[in-house]
């Protein structure tokens, strides 16, 4: 019997609650999804032990956990809401959120310019940043390691993988991907690279990414074989929400199959504040869904045809 297919999360910045409560709830947000576009597929993956996991690696570079009940009540909201609504279309698209987008890109192109408009926030998010790309005490390599040790199990156990990444979350799974590819020792393998709310697209990343400094296929991750990006209108952390425009010569090279971007609609709300932006309300999107049961139904010989 084939091994069944395995679906690993790295989630971004921040502090998150602790990792059996954080898993339960992503995958609370995922199934929710999937059961509105693919029943089977649903109960497959709740149901198969190891088949949705999650690389808790915010704790050790933070050394503190969220408290669930904080998002309890909205994660419950985001659940039960059958989609997007034209009030949140109406605020993800806002003039002062495509303001306040204008503003980042030119801050990514312009870098002298952060300090005069970065808000409290985005200079904490600058912060941890620089802890990770200048891998301060090692906890770069330390995170990058967290998510090692489950890739080489799946490759060991010849299970297909969907890697997902989410914010930063991304920027490790890429990072992660491309020591794996030029270690010469690893050999493992990311069937899709799912990323949702990527700063992949961002001057500042890219020029502090794994091979980033140098050209041609060395430059890029050898172990990916499709890679779709999903990035939500008004995103502020995805200020470039198309990635094949900067990864596109994966593709020319033959590095991956396929590579597509797509955006969507997050309608996540904390506290009734629009947060187009969470984790939890990319994965319960429709979008992930489909593409969660169609890779999903790809590699379970269980499933029938439906």
């Amino acid at each position: 019997m084939a091994a069944h297919p395995i679906i690993l999360y790295v989630p971004g910045l921040l502090p998150k609650p602790e990792p059996a409560a954080h898993r339960d709830a992503l995958l609370r947000c995922l199934s929710a999804g999937l059961r509105r576009v693919d029943e089977s597929v649903a109960e497959v993956v709740a149901s198969t032990t190891g088949g949705f996991d999650i690389v808790s690696w915010t704790f050790d570079f933070y050394r503190e956990h969220r408290d669930i009940g904080i998002d309890r009540a909205s994660i419950a909201d985001v659940i039960s809401k059958p989609g997007v609504s034209e009030r949140d279309v109406a605020e993800a698209r806002s003039w002062g959120r495509r303001l306040t987008l204008w503003i980042y890109r030119l801050g990514d192109r312009l870098p002298f310019l952060i300090p005069h408009i970065a808000s409290e926030r985005t200079e904490m998010h600058l912060r941890d940043l620089r802890r990770y790309t200048q891998d301060d005490n090692g906890i770069a390599e330390h995170t990058r390691r967290m998510l090692k040790v489950p890739l080489r199990a799946a490759t060991e156990g010849h299970h297909p993988v969907l890697l997902i990444g989410h914010s930063m979350g991304s920027v490790i799974a890429y990072d992660t991907l491309w020591e794996m590819s030029h270690n010469r020792r690893d050999h493992a393998a990311v069937d899709l690279l799912l990323t949702m709310g990527s700063p992949l697209g961002q001057h500042y990343i890219q020029k502090r990414l794994k091979g980033g400094t140098v050209r041609g296929a060395s430059r890029y991750p050898h172990n990916i074989r499709k890679w779709k990006n999903l990035s939500a209108v008004g995103d502020l952390t995805a200020i470039d929400p198309g990635l094949r425009n900067d990864f596109g010569e994966m593709l020319e090279l033959g590095l991956v199959e396929r590579f597509e971007d797509v955006e969507i609609h997050n309608y996540f709300r904390l506290d009734g504040v629009l947060n187009v932006h969470s984790e939890y309300g990319y994965l319960v999107n429709e979008t992930t869904a489909r593409t969660v049961a169609a890779w999903w139904r790809g590699h379970d010989s269980t499933l029938s045809d439906g």
